[in-house]
């Protein structure tokens, strides 16, 4: 029409693309958003969980080995993903192929969607229980679930606000349960002395602690990709996860031993300190679900190649807040373990495929014509699964941990065995083609939209 403005697009988000060093933000900022969503309550209805089955001393235990996993694996994930400009949808483009990588949308993706519904659905949940407004649980959770959605909308910006606001509550809720919890046992050698009414095995418990943010932790390069250097966006990433993983999980695992139960709302009640922790868990869910819409966002811009991720957003909220309604939280333990076992293998992949097959130096993305599958490495993926869940069946080592290894292992061994055979399964890349071997090399700004 004659007269009429097309108001173009603008991804401030890179979603499609490397993010510039003009672009890049301060580490604080990283360090808030990804500290907030460890802030977490499924992070605390996990360590409650097990908190019934072992003692004390084996809690502890479960807890930094787990942990110091989890937070090394989101690491080294960071430090490629702020080398590169990537974010993990992207990153998994050149390991798997431009088909191959939309397993990975609808795995990150799909699994974040879960976690949303989840969360809000523990949102309503905590409100109805605190208010005595049981009756009016489905407007509830409906409601916080579209508010929550909203600030994933406005982008980095939003998210970065509400993260902020969380970390009082935060710090209060870190002193005021294990506080409670040893006020009620009668101290701390009598912590030590409680006797467990369950039992769990030590893999199994490793599997739930890891599992409980695995998906999460995986997708932290869609924040980290911000930082300046590749060394900040480990170091924030290491720290924020295990500082507001072990603070979060200690509480679950302290009142859930105190108390014996596995449910943080019942427990929360029992202790007295329900009208607080509503408001507590009001920033606590609000920013992780914040985080998670985000997430699902990217993963369906990626999975469609669109540069704009709201319209996906918006279809996440939509599944994710019916699911809310259900009462999906019931399947909770349960989900976290299968994360625990095919998630890992997933990250493993990316940092083999980035050692291994680029050698740290990836050509951008515009300089690539990506196959439709990268076979071995997706032969690399079926078998580090397999095997991570076959050693979940025979109790082998830790399968968190198996999956990450045999991801990393596997894409070299296949590499090998393809060489063999004289199968080339590389990507075609341009003969001039800018490796990212430098932070100069990201300063660039590409539209990929139409790739």
């Amino acid at each position: 029409m004659k007269g009429k403005v097309t108001k173009e697009y603008v991804d401030v988000d890179y979603t499609l693309t490397h993010v510039p060093m003009h672009a890049r933000k301060t580490w604080y900022s990283i360090f808030a958003i990804l500290l907030g969503f460890t802030f977490i309550v499924t992070t605390m209805a996990a360590g409650a969980s097990l908190g019934t089955s072992m003692i004390l001393s084996d809690l502890i235990k479960v807890l930094l080995l787990g942990n110091l996993i989890l937070s090394l694996y989101v690491g080294i994930l960071c430090w490629i993903s702020a080398k590169t400009g990537l974010n993990t949808i992207l990153l998994a483009r050149y390991t798997l192929g431009k088909l191959g990588s939309k397993w990975t949308d609808i795995i990150l993706g799909g699994t974040q969607i879960f976690w949303y519904a989840f969360q809000a659905a523990y949102m309503g949940k905590v409100f109805t229980a605190a208010l005595g407004l049981e009756a009016y649980f489905i407007p509830i959770t409906i409601f916080w679930s579209l508010f929550m959605g909203a600030f994933a909308i406005w982008g980095t910006k939003g998210m970065e606000i509400v993260a902020y606001a969380s970390i009082p509550p935060f710090l209060y809720l870190a002193y005021k349960i294990p506080a409670v919890s040893i006020e009620q046992a009668g101290g701390i050698r009598e912590l030590f002395a409680i006797e467990p009414t369950t039992t769990i095995t030590f893999a199994a418990a490793i599997t739930i602690v890891i599992g409980a943010f695995i998906s999460g932790g995986t997708q932290a390069p869609n924040w980290a990709r911000f930082a300046k250097t590749p060394r900040t966006a480990f170091t924030v990433s290491f720290m924020a996860f295990l500082i507001g993983n072990v603070v979060m999980a200690i509480s679950g695992m302290l009142g859930g031993l105190v108390m014996q139960e596995e449910d943080m709302v019942n427990i929360l009640i029992k202790m007295g300190i329900i009208v607080m922790a509503m408001l507590i868990l009001i920033f606590n869910i609000w920013t992780t679900n914040t985080t998670s819409a985000y997430s699902f966002g990217v993963a369906g811009a990626e999975f469609f190649n669109k540069p704009n991720k709201v319209p996906f957003v918006i279809g996440g909220l939509i599944i994710a807040t019916i699911l809310a309604t259900t009462g999906i939280y019931e399947v909770f333990i349960s989900f976290l373990t299968i994360l625990g076992v095919f998630v890992p293998s997933l990250g493993g992949l990316i940092i083999g495929d980035y050692l291994f097959n680029w050698r740290k130096s990836l050509p951008r993305i515009e300089d690539v014509k990506f196959r439709m599958v990268r076979y071995s490495n997706l032969s690399a993926y079926i078998l580090a699964t397999l095997g991570a869940y076959l050693s979940s069946v025979f109790e082998i080592g830790l399968p968190p941990l198996n999956g990450i290894l045999l991801g990393i292992g596997l894409v070299y061994v296949m590499k090998v065995i393809f060489g063999k055979l004289g199968i080339d399964d590389n990507h075609e890349i341009k003969n001039e083609a800018d490796f990212i071997n430098s932070k100069d090399d990201i300063d660039i700004d590409v539209d990929v939209a139409k790739m």
